[in-house]
């Protein structure tokens, strides 16, 4: 099953009455965070889950955003309205960056019904999808499960597939060639990796490309060629974009999620 839904077919979905969980993670680095915009408006009954406080634990030695603690995670799911059984559909408004780090998550518990809004909230607005504001109040779902269903490897492991395999730099070219750090205390790449920023997902409307595009996209990097391949970004989040394009193409990919503010701290950079 592919990852994503287009705003046409959540549509069909909401009005035939197989309603989805919908997950409203609107984000964005470095701005103001998403409670007011999903207040404002929102697809009727998406709950709204925070990046900062429900998909990644404090700062520290794993990096800037590490993967959340999982009673914090399966219990931001469960007041969200996620069961185990019902399909979920998140969306953002960072060109699927949120939307793709709480699917990743999901499926690394092992969820297996989960998937991203192509275009995220201006496809559903363009598509004259219906909106609603105010609170959202949900039924608390039952999900459950533990980390381990989607591959993960440490600073240690990036280092073996940026040798053996190959290790993607999900960041904007200029920060993966150390020419400007916005963010990090130390400019440059991990030895070895190679760069396919995330915008190279997506057409010019927003939307990812069709797999044939993807797949000259990733194989012009490495990646599909029957080696070990593994992704990082900054902080671990728009990391899970590469890796939700890469599924579309049928490739597993591994997340590392310190990424390369954990490369950092971890006193690996040079």
């Amino acid at each position: 099953m592919t990852p994503l839904v287009s705003a046409e077919e959540l549509r069909s979905l909401l009005d035939s009455g197989r309603r989805p969980v919908l997950l409203d993670v609107r984000y964005r680095m470095g701005g103001p965070g998403g409670p007011a915009d999903h207040e404002a408006g929102h697809i009727p009954g998406a709950a709204y889950v925070d990046m900062n406080a429900d998909l990644a634990a404090p700062p520290g030695e794993g990096g800037r955003h590490p993967l959340p603690e999982p009673a914090v995670f399966v219990a931001a799911m469960q007041r969200a309205g996620v069961g185990l059984e019902t399909p979920v559909v998140v969306y953002d408004d960072w060109a699927g960056h949120a939307a793709s780090r709480a699917w990743w998550l999901l499926r690394h518990y092992g969820h297996p019904d989960v998937r991203v809004l192509d275009g995220g909230w201006s496809a559903w607005t363009a598509a004259g999808g219906e909106v609603e504001s105010g609170p959202v109040v949900t039924t608390p779902g039952d999900f459950h499960g533990v980390p381990g269903s989607m591959p993960v490897v440490d600073a240690d492991g990036a280092a073996r597939i940026a040798g053996a395999g190959t290790l993607i730099d999900a960041r904007a070219p200029e920060r993966f060639r150390g020419e400007v750090e916005p963010i990090d205390p130390v400019a440059g790449h991990i030895p070895g990796a190679v760069n396919h920023p995330t915008a190279w997902n997506l057409d010019n409307h927003g939307h990812f490309q069709d797999v044939h595009t993807l797949r000259d996209s990733y194989r012009h990097v490495g990646a599909g060629i029957g080696k070990d391949v593994a992704v990082y970004c900054g902080s671990g989040v728009t990391a899970c974009h590469d890796i939700l394009a890469l599924e579309t193409l049928g490739i597993a990919a591994a997340l590392y999620p310190g990424s390369w503010s954990g490369w950092i701290a971890a006193g690996r950079a040079r």
